[in-house]
């Protein structure tokens, strides 16, 4: 038995290739298992498989309970034979038996055949998913071993069979069964069936990887790998910047006569590599992003979101082919490296669309009078480009002086535009309390689908506010925003009792409701504060601060009543400085709301009281006198 279960357990080793101790615990479950089924042994059982590597047995142990007279061998033991393996036991213990059957090794090696199997293979799986998660971003190197139409499938290392989708196939390529192929490791997925490894060879990352294998710099970190834009079996750009001085970036890359770089193309089907030197200046590094063309301009248009930044980019015109490349590939490549937006334009047409700008932009015109000499000369230039007639360099020199000219006024404007903007949304920033940006957007009680669509841009209640302040139309610009929805945004804002400038408006836009049915307008916010710091002697109490007030109230307050006091929440807030979770409560919304409902209330009842004139008339006709009553309707005429 020792030299089969040796043989038996080394052979295994040997095959799956697995933890020694994942096959032990294989071995000992199947034990189990197959001991339970040959004497029918309950689940409730605690049974236990021990395997002697060094003897070659297999033993199992059960639990069994301590009695004097034995009545099932499965679950009982006598007290004589409980005594030989602890000496102290006592009758109705429970005590791990030595319960190994005769002839178990045979029974053990038909039954339990399948759940070692079993086991062996999962943990085989669990084995393989663990190790290529840890492989995600490297390189994987296999054998083809089935190709079909829609993937690739690739034998792996540890018996892991990983896929090569079509679309992630560099185009052009064809495989076939034994082929040695190199891939990198872009997702793992867990599956019923085994770990799913999905490879690919069109990822940026598999060109990152190939670049540190050949590159012996970049491996080791003296050059840099800045950015990568590729477009699989047709042109890549990479940037690199070396870390200690006196290094070539770009040789390093290339290698002596072109081969490290020669490697890396052979092996992306012979995908062409521009390899650029990084720079920390836009303007440099946007020219090189453009090579083999030669830039005579980058003009730079800087926006506060990456997205909107705007690249202007001169080119002369035998340049322009060049710089845009077959289909606009050239550019499209060095706007994703550079992550600006690249607006290409030759010579001619730079200068003109500069001379249309100067005659027409209001900003330009102060350098009208500066331009007065060189207009005539650029529009003689472009009559003559449009006519087909030589230009000379010099010609050209004087266009490309004028454009640039232009340029940097209109770049000067814009700094200064936007200067102006930044100072006007921190002066707007300034305005709203810093609590506010620590508060969550959850937190202002907005509807549901409109809290959905704002917190994927906005994460604070102060940010929102901030917006909502500056820039409203950026709110509604937002799909499934509408007048509606800005309307519960800002019914909410408005319950903040630190919120700047949105009760102001909402005093205004109930002053403008309430004077268009022919109720006097209440008083404006300033008017309020003016009224609060002017006490009359027939006030026996502070009166409450405007922003917790309705207008309502201020306007049908009578002299001899007092105005109610703050609320209390508002006071500790004011004096002790409550925390925001406190102050924001739900019961102190409850009693707003039921001040503002009492309050409209009032203001209805008041409505429906119609001021009545009596007036007595003499009827010529009848020789009587009649009283009429004269009543206000609700068109803001006199009826009798």
């Amino acid at each position: 038995m020792k030299s089969e279960i040796l043989l038996a357990f080394n052979e295994l080793l040997e095959e799956r290739q697995l933890p020694r101790q994942a096959i032990v615990q294989a071995i000992e479950a199947a034990m189990v298992h197959a001991y339970r089924k040959a004497v029918n042994a309950s689940g409730a059982q605690r049974v236990e498989a021990r395997l002697d590597l060094e003897r070659g047995q297999i033993k199992i142990f059960a639990e069994k309970e301590v009695v004097e007279s034995v009545q099932d061998a499965r679950t009982e033991v006598s007290l004589e034979e409980a005594r030989k393996i602890k000496p102290d036991v006592q009758v109705g213990e429970m005590i791990l038996v030595d319960s190994t059957p005769a002839d178990f090794g045979r029974v053990a090696a038909q039954t339990a055949r399948q759940v070692i199997q079993q086991r062996l293979r999962d943990a085989e799986r669990n084995m393989q998913l663990e190790h290529y998660k840890g492989q995600i971003g490297e390189i994987v190197s296999g054998v083809v071993q089935a190709v079909q139409p829609q993937q690739i499938t690739v034998g792996l290392d540890m018996k892991a069979e990983g896929i090569l989708p079509a679309n992630h196939k560099i185009p052009g390529e064809k495989f076939r069964v034994h082929d040695r192929i190199r891939a990198v490791v872009v997702e793992v997925k867990e599956t019923p069936r085994g770990p799913q490894i999905i490879l690919s060879r069109t990822h940026r990352q598999f060109l990152k990887r190939l670049l540190e294998n050949e590159v012996p710099e970049i491996y080791r970190g003296i050059v840099e790998i800045k950015s990568i834009a590729r477009e699989a079996g047709q042109r890549a750009k990479v940037a690199v910047a070396a870390t200690q001085p006196g290094i070539d970036p770009v040789g390093a890359c290339v290698g002596i006569k072109g081969v490290r770089i020669q490697a890396i193309v052979k092996e992306l089907h012979d995908e062409k590599i521009d390899v650029i030197q990084w720079d920390p200046d836009p303007v440099v590094y946007i020219s090189k992003a453009l090579s083999p063309a030669r830039v005579l301009g980058v003009y730079l248009s800087e926006s506060v979101r990456p997205e909107d930044r705007v690249a202007t980019v001169v080119v002369s015109e035998d340049q322009l082919s060049l710089a845009i490349g077959r289909d606009g590939q050239n550019a499209r490549l060095a706007a994703r490296l550079t992550g600006w937006r690249i607006d290409i334009k030759s010579l001619p047409e730079a200068a003109s669309e500069a001379l249309y700008k100067l005659q027409q932009d209001p900003v330009l015109q102060s350098m009208l009078p500066l331009a007065v000499e060189t207009m005539p000369q650029v529009e003689e230039i472009l009559a003559k480009k449009a006519e087909n007639r030589p230009v000379t360099p010099e010609e050209y020199q004087i266009l490309a002086r004028f454009v640039d000219w232009i340029e940097r006024r209109i770049i000067t404007a814009r700094e200064e535009t936007q200067r102006v903007e930044n100072e006007r949304i921190q002066a707007a920033r300034a305005e709203i309390p810093e609590m506010a940006f620590s508060m969550p957007l959850e937190r202002l009680g907005l509807k549901e689908h409109i809290y959905n669509i704002l917190s994927e841009s906005f994460e604070t209640v102060g940010e929102l506010m901030l917006v909502y302040k500056t820039d409203p139309d950026r709110i509604l610009k937002m799909p499934g925003i509408g007048p509606r929805a800005m309307e519960n945004i800002q019914a909410c804002l408005a319950t903040l009792p630190f919120a700047p400038g949105v009760q102001e408006a909402r005093v205004e836009a109930e002053a403008t409701a309430t004077a268009g049915e022919g109720m006097p307008a209440p008083p404006t916010t300033e008017a309020l504060a003016s009224a609060e710091t002017a006490p009359t002697p027939q006030e026996k109490a502070p009166a409450e601060p405007v922003l917790a007030a309705s207008p309502e109230t201020v306007q049908t307050a009578e002299p001899a009543q007092t105005a109610p006091s703050a609320a209390p929440e508002e006071e500790d807030f004011a004096k002790d400085g409550v925390r925001l979770d406190e102050l924001f409560s739900v019961e102190l919304f409850r009693k707003r709301a039921a001040t503002l409902e009492a309050d409209e209330e009032g203001q209805k009842a008041k409505k429906k009281a119609k001021k009545k004139i009596v007036e007595l008339d003499y009827d010529e006709e009848s020789g009587e006198t009649i009283a009429r009553r004269r009543r206000k309707r609700e068109d803001e005429e006199w009826d009798w």
